[in-house]
């Protein structure tokens, strides 16, 4: 019977008040966040954190402070392990990027189980250079300190997989059951700086895709756009905000419907800033009716959905080194940072 380990990659929180610094600073120094030279990345991750800690203390204060994010995700983990049980020995991991556990840890836990093959599945549904290229860079530098030896193959990215796109479609279906006819839906997706999709970061467009599915999913909707929330830093980000969509539609009187449609657990940016912050925002710009669709968390299109990423890698003959909801290449050939894009021009 097989072993197969599963590793599910989240960005992780703090697990109490006196680590929010220690986390913010872990997040800060990561070159997929600040490419600066490593001394000078050192040096501006210890001032962000230290000047962001206090408020990043209060956030989490109404969360009993700490994130939900890990206890959550391992209720993910635990999900999927039962939906691959038939598969034979399948044990599901969870790694965190920038708070416990760490890859180091995890890869020591994988080792001790001794798969005969290990998926690496971030909980991502987009692809960026920022989340899913940094968590799989560190494993792959975990992995070869623990000495891992079993075959490795990613997800890299399933934006438009149909499970994931089926749980979104539902959850919305039934927020917008009893809603006012007028509702504008806000597919809130958390932002990057410019220069960073610039430079051919593929998450943008994988988020449009993705809002577009969702309707396709829905029979469409008549009013709806795609946001982008939680900009810190003086950097000019993508738009537009979610904060100015509130506000155009406070100005037009109509309700809002918003969807996180790039977050697959609660957490911070769901629970306060979303459900706290931007219903304040709302409120305060006239708009009539705020509504929050829920994480897709447990849902079970969702787990489904991740169960089938697991298989189809497991059993494609010639699966992407970097994996892939199809195996190939999903983005356009102009944004370079795609790996699939990368791998092919490697192969020419």
């Amino acid at each position: 019977m097989s072993r197969i380990a599963v590793v599910l990659f989240n960005l992780g929180g703090p697990d109490s008040p006196a680590t929010v610094r220690p986390f913010l600073f872990n997040l800060f120094n990561d070159p997929a966040i600040i490419s600066a030279p490593g001394p000078l990345r050192w040096l501006l991750a210890q001032f962000i954190s230290r000047r962001r800690a206090p408020v990043a203390k209060e956030i989490y204060a109404h969360l009993g402070g700490k994130s939900p994010l890990l206890a959550l995700t391992q209720h993910q983990a635990d999900a999927l392990q039962s939906a691959l049980s038939h598969l034979g020995d399948v044990q599901v991991f969870v790694c965190m990027r920038y708070w416990h556990p760490f890859s180091d840890a995890v890869a020591q836990a994988v080792k001790e189980f001794d798969p005969d093959e290990i998926v690496l599945l971030p909980l991502y549904p987009q692809y960026s250079t920022t989340t899913v290229k940094s968590s799989l860079a560190d494993w792959q530098k975990a992995a070869a300190r623990a000495g891992l030896s079993a075959p490795q193959q990613a997800v890299c990215c399933y934006p438009t997989a149909t499970r994931w796109i089926a749980a979104q479609a539902a959850l919305i279906r039934t927020a917008l059951a009893g809603a006012e006819k007028s509702t504008r839906v806000l597919f809130s997706a958390h932002g990057l700086p410019k220069k960073i999709i610039a430079g051919g970061d593929p998450y943008v467009w994988q988020v449009e895709q993705t809002a577009a599915a969702v309707v396709a999913a829905l029979g469409g909707l008549d009013d709806w756009v795609v946001c982008y929330q939680s900009r810190v830093g003086p950097l000019e980000w993508i738009g537009p905000a979610t904060e100015d969509e509130l506000a155009r539609a406070g100005a037009d009187g109509v309700a809002v419907c918003v969807v996180p449609i790039a977050f697959v657990s609660e957490h911070s940016e769901t629970l306060v800033e979303l459900d706290i912050e931007y219903r304040a925002v709302a409120a305060g710009l006239g708009v009539p009716v705020y509504t929050r669709v829920p994480a897709v968390g447990v849902h079970p299109d969702f787990i489904a959905g991740l169960a089938e990423l697991v298989v189809s890698v497991l059993t494609d003959d010639a699966p992407n080194p970097y994996g892939g909801a199809g195996g190939g290449r999903l983005c356009p050939p102009e944004l370079s940072a795609c790996p699939c894009q990368q791998v092919a021009e490697r192969h020419v």
